[in-house]
């Protein structure tokens, strides 16, 4: 259960800004060809499967991050997050995070793009007319109007890495603790890859076991799409009063 929140809050933490920065590049700051073909992109890169994902962790990342987790430990070291032994492999928590990350990237951006695309032209231009820079417009504008399309488009982003197996069963080297370190090999499991690992070799009381752990994480999953709506609805009820 750990394991599986904290690598999910991680990919969250890394990909949401990366998201916002792109959609609003592709909205607002791209001539328009440029961003028909970054539209395409991100849209193609949201149907990629996950079991790709996981082999481009497994054979690109991990080895090109080993040497930058050796290179924070030596200098942040002294930080909890970045302390203990470093994995001579790169497969860590902070990887699957990396990797997760990376799948929900595309979907994020997309919603995000769309709001940012239907933000009152009004709005903006009366905000240009009054002197705003173009980020002034953006800030003053166009993320209060999507901020409820960015709570969205995070949330199901958390919903998709909560629930992500193959990836991460790929690429953690999981031993089941618990532990907040993000570089070394001692690190915790995912429900989803713990439920994929083990359920070809569980028999009897163990099979319901992982079909009770697989019945939390879709509770988990369901709370987190029940609070998203729930502070959309509110934001759309203030806008509506004000």
């Amino acid at each position: 259960m750990f394991g599986t929140v904290w690598a999910a809050t991680l990919a969250l933490i890394i990909a949401l800004p990366l998201s916002i920065g792109i959609a609003l590049f592709i909205s607002h700051y791209a001539p328009r060809k440029l961003a028909q073909v970054l539209g395409y992109i991100v849209d193609l890169l949201a149907a990629v499967p996950s079991v790709v994902f996981g082999l481009w962790g497994i054979g690109v990342l991990s080895p090109a991050a080993q040497p930058v987790y050796a290179w924070l430990n030596d200098n942040l070291g002294w930080i909890p997050l970045f302390g203990g032994v470093v994995t001579g492999t790169g497969r860590t928590i902070l990887t699957a995070a990396l990797v997760l990350a990376v799948m929900i990237l595309p979907i994020m951006t997309a919603i995000c793009r769309e709001v940012f695309l239907q933000a009152p032209a009004l709005h903006e231009e009366a905000a240009l007319a009054l002197g705003a820079t173009r980020w002034e417009m953006i800030r003053l504008a166009v993320l209060p109007f999507g901020r409820p399309g960015i709570v969205s488009a995070a949330m199901l982003g958390l919903g998709r890495a909560l629930g992500e197996t193959m990836a991460v069963a790929m690429v953690l080297s999981a031993t089941g603790v618990v532990s907040f370190r993000l570089l070394t090999s001692e690190n915790p499991s995912t429900i989803a890859a713990n439920i994929a690992l083990s359920f070809p070799e569980a028999y009897g009381e163990n099979i319901n076991v992982l079909i009770a752990t697989g019945l939390i994480l879709f509770i988990v999953t369901f709370l987190v799409n029940a609070v998203a709506r729930w502070i959309v609805s509110r934001r759309a009820e203030f806008n509506g009063a004000n």
